[in-house]
């Protein structure tokens, strides 16, 4: 029976990770929600630039945001400090371009004090 149960639940959340683990950003990039915004992660050589909106897609101002990331591929690792730019960007330098399976946590502040952290894929 708990099996049953067990596999029923598993069934019924699995589509909704698949679903969210593949959605891509307007730019490109893998997106997750984070601290009440929604961020895109996009790299560009040994750029690493993250785009903030609202729910609805518009974008939101990072002045005041506070940010870094750590990507790691194997045993390298590498903590990023990312600076608001533009209208709606953190952005900040890598060592080197990001290999691809590299994961990338991101911390991130927001000037309303809310806090949280994103898990990427690249």
């Amino acid at each position: 029976m708990m099996r049953a149960i067990l596999f029923a639940l598993v069934m019924m959340v699995s589509p909704a990770l698949a679903q969210h683990a593949h959605h891509k950003g307007p730019n490109g990039g893998p997106m997750e929600d984070v601290a009440g915004v929604h961020v895109e992660l996009v790299t560009a050589g040994s750029d690493m630039i993250i785009h903030v909106t609202d729910e609805a897609g518009k974008p939101v101002s990072t002045s005041g945001f506070t940010a870094s990331a750590l990507v790691t591929a194997g045993a390298q690792k590498d903590t990023v400090k990312l600076e608001p730019v533009g209208n709606n960007q953190l952005k900040g330098g890598m060592k080197a371009a990001a290999a691809p399976g590299s994961n990338v946590v991101l911390m991130i502040k927001t000037t309303a004090g809310k806090s949280g952290q994103a898990k990427f894929k690249i």
